[in-house]
Formats: structure tokens, sequence, C-alpha cells
């Protein structure tokens, strides 16, 4: 059994399938909301067991296990210099 304060994965919970700690909610159903086009807000309304904390903590937690901290850039570190120099479009006639 693994379990963290935002997931748990037990063979006697849902076959082992990872839930959000102290519910039956699976992970997935998180994922499979937002990439329907959901928002969180209804993600939580449909399951009420789940809190904003929880379900924002296993996006963070995705976003840094997918995402290393070298591919987070601030705005302000990117040099848009060179788009000085390139000339612009002419327009199609």
């Amino acid at each position: 059994m693994l379990r963290t304060d935002l997931i748990t994965i037990d063979p006697e919970i849902t076959g082992g399938t990872p839930v959000f700690t102290g519910t039956r909610v699976p992970i997935q159903a998180l994922f499979d909301y937002l990439g329907g086009d959901e928002p969180l807000t209804m993600f939580l309304y449909d399951f009420p067991t789940v809190s904003r904390e929880q379900a924002e903590g296993v996006l963070k937690a995705a976003q840094e296990a997918l995402l290393p901290p070298a591919f987070h850039v601030a705005p302000a570190q990117i040099d848009f210099s060179f788009t000085e120099k390139i000339p612009p479009r002419e327009a199609a006639a």
C-alpha cells in the first residue's frame, strides 16, 4: 500500500487504482474531466469528497513530475530582442 496526503494506492480500495486519499475517487477522474474541457469546479461539484486542495495538489505534483524545474522559465528571463531583426511581412495581394 502507498499512501500520501494526496494519493492512496491500496489493493483493498478500488483494486489498487490510485485514488484521492480518504476517498474512493480515482485520480484518473480528475484528468478525464479536465481533458474533456470540464472546469475544476465541475469536478469538485461532482466529487464532493475531494477537496480543492487535494485536486490542486495532484495537478501540481503531476506538473512537477512531468516538467523539471529547468523548463519553468519566468517571462522576464526570455530575451525577445531577436524579433527586432525580423523584417515585416509584406501584405498579401
